[in-house]
């Protein structure tokens, strides 16, 4: 396997640009997901990799070997596309051998290859059949079986498990970890999913508007997002923001009102007596529901509202409230909670989970951590 390293990489489509000077390193043997909204640029940098994308600028290498300008085929790299690209003619067993066949390796070791990977994915016994006679989890991984027999220094990935429902996504995902223990293989993953990303990353890509917003593990994003978008993205339901006034607290400490609430803020918080308003920010997980009477210890402060809808999960329940000042926010709280529609409730910041933004939303300070 190899390492990749990309820099300064533009991509232009005419006179727009989709990938803005992107630098990243990917380690040798690495789970690496690209993630983002739609048309953030995250295909584009993956088929760039690949090289199936031309009229690029900027360096790539895979395994210390420059491959900027070199064909598909030279780049080392096999990739798995979000379809299963198969040929429906043929068994399973010609469907990975076909791309050995044409390169003209050894009979013996394409069979050996074949065998190999069949029995790393669990397809010993639909090496005879034809495509239409499997399921999609078992078609997905066939296509995976293609790209290992090849031996690749790269796997590519193209959001392989978005046609599959979401009982099998989460199969697939399972498999697809233990594929890269078992082959301590560099892999690049491509998903719009960030419960996929945080899942099965060992570093995560957050792209936004064809730029990296932040690269880091998972929870390095969760709990130290760089900016807004990086905070509203990761995480499930996501975080809530609201907008708060600054003002002076006891012992000169910032505190944020948000109406007629006060709410603390860290002593570790860095200057913010320049600002006026900042956004804060609150994950629906981290909010608890207010006691009656004073403030627990590490109580930042309170905020009333009305709950306007319940989603019921199961072990756990989202409840979406609108706050006395007008925003709606999301609580995650246990699945048995006999909070309803319609039940006014007061809700906990807790004091060391709380993260600011600025006006450009760049992470201010993540408190706690």
């Amino acid at each position: 396997m190899a390492a990749v390293k990309l820099r300064n990489i533009n991509k232009y489509y005419g006179s727009f640009q989709a990938l803005t000077a992107i630098d990243l390193d990917i380690a040798d043997g690495e789970f690496v997901v690209f993630v983002g909204p739609s048309g953030c640029g995250k295909s584009t940098l993956l088929r760039t990799i690949a090289g199936l994308e031309g009229s690029y600028t900027g360096l790539i290498e895979i395994g210390d070997e420059d491959v900027s300008r070199a064909a598909p085929s030279d780049r080392g790299v096999a990739m798995v596309f979000q379809s299963y690209a198969l040929y429906p003619h043929m068994s399973v067993r010609d469907n990975m051998d076909f791309g050995m066949r044409v390169n003209k390796v050894a009979k013996p070791e394409r069979e050996e290859r074949i065998l190999k990977a069949a029995h790393i994915l669990q397809l010993e016994d639909y090496l005879d059949r034809k495509p239409a006679h499997l399921s999609g989890g078992q078609r997905q991984r066939v296509a995976i079986g293609r790209a290992i027999v090849r031996e690749p220094k790269v796997f590519l990935f193209d959001e392989p498990l978005s046609n599959l429902d979401a009982k099998l996504r989460v199969q697939m995902r399972i498999e697809l970890e233990n594929l890269h223990r078992k082959l301590d293989a560099t892999m690049i993953y491509v998903t719009h999913d960030q419960v996929e990303a945080m899942t099965m990353a060992d570093k995560i890509v957050v792209l936004n508007g064809g730029r990296i917003e932040q690269v880091g593990t998972p929870m390095d994003l969760y709990h130290r997002p760089a900016t807004r978008f990086v905070a509203d993205f990761i995480g499930s339901p996501s975080m809530n923001f609201l907008s708060v006034s600054l003002a002076e607290g006891k012992e000169n400490a910032p505190v944020a009102r948000y109406g007629r609430s006060e709410i603390r803020l860290p002593q570790t918080t860095i200057d913010l007596t320049d600002r006026e308003t900042v956004t804060l920010g609150v994950r629906p997980e981290h909010l608890k529901l207010a006691p009656a009477g004073g403030e627990k210890e590490g109580t930042a402060g309170r905020i009333e509202g009305q709950v306007i809808v319940r989603e019921t999960l199961g072990g756990e329940t989202i409840l979406h409230i609108d706050t006395n000042e007008g925003d709606r926010i999301t609580l995650k709280t246990d699945g048995d909670t006999d909070i309803d529609r319609d039940t006014r409730i007061s809700l906990a910041l807790p004091l060391q989970r709380i993260h600011l933004f600025d006006a450009e939303g760049t992470t201010i300070t993540n408190c706690g951590r």
